[in-house]
């Protein structure tokens, strides 16, 4: 299924040199449902950053002149905590490391699918919303991060500790895929670790739960689960 549309406010910064490949994301993402601004360079970027409220920042590793990380460690230097989603042709574990360090909140490499980039868009913005709310949305499921509370179609529904944790998880991530090992170290305790034959169990409560109302954990093999709209 592809990622639902996202609030039709919600601005991405593309900061990509190569014209053909920003013409092209800017016409998906216009359809995806965002409004974008598109620059070639780093240092106009910046000046964007600080006059112009933007939702998400999509920045190239391989700019013209200040690349990517340098505009990266500026922007998080002056404080600056817009989502930061970094495109690189560079696919070294040394690179990748870098980039997460100097702020990024994700990154993906090219050539990459672009129901790939939407899904991680659409999870970096709902994650900041969350921050700046306490609450996180998925169709007719709420959660109130702060209380640990959740509602579905206006009414109360009780999870218990490790089955709020994989809600809470899935939620974030929608539509993304959640890795089975990332979920079982995140449902785990440090005295305690979580088997994926226990999260299969937890994931089946999950579903159970939410059947019948719209939204679906959908299993993708042998990497793990996702939840759908």
């Amino acid at each position: 299924m592809p990622p639902t549309a996202p609030t039709p406010a919600m601005r991405i910064l593309l900061i990509e040199d190569d014209e053909l490949l920003a013409s092209g994301l800017q016409q998906a993402f216009a359809k995806a449902g965002y409004e974008t601004d598109h620059l070639g360079a780093a240092e106009p970027a910046l000046q964007a950053l600080s006059h112009r409220r933007h939702d998400l920042a999509i920045v190239d590793i391989g700019l013209p002149g200040m690349d990517g990380l340098e505009l990266l460690r500026r922007l998080r230097g002056r404080g600056d905590r817009i989502p930061v989603l970094v495109l690189t042709a560079r696919d070294g574990l040394d690179d990748r490391v870098r980039g997460l360090n100097d702020g990024a909140d994700d990154y993906l490499i090219k050539p990459f699918l672009l129901p790939e980039l939407l899904a991680r868009m659409q999870a970096l913005i709902r994650r900041s919303l969350s921050a700046a709310t306490s609450r996180l949305a998925l169709g007719p499921l709420v959660l109130d991060v702060a209380t640990r509370e959740a509602t579905l179609g206006g009414q109360p529904l009780a999870f218990t500790a490790r089955e709020w944790d994989l809600v809470h998880l899935l939620v974030l991530n929608a539509p993304a895929v959640v890795p089975k090992r990332r979920l079982a170290d995140s449902l785990g305790r440090w005295d305690r670790e979580i088997t994926d034959n226990a999260v299969e169990i937890y994931v089946s409560r999950l579903r159970a739960k939410l059947q019948g109302t719209g939204l679906e954990v959908r299993t993708v093999r042998g990497i793990g689960y996702r939840l759908d709209l």
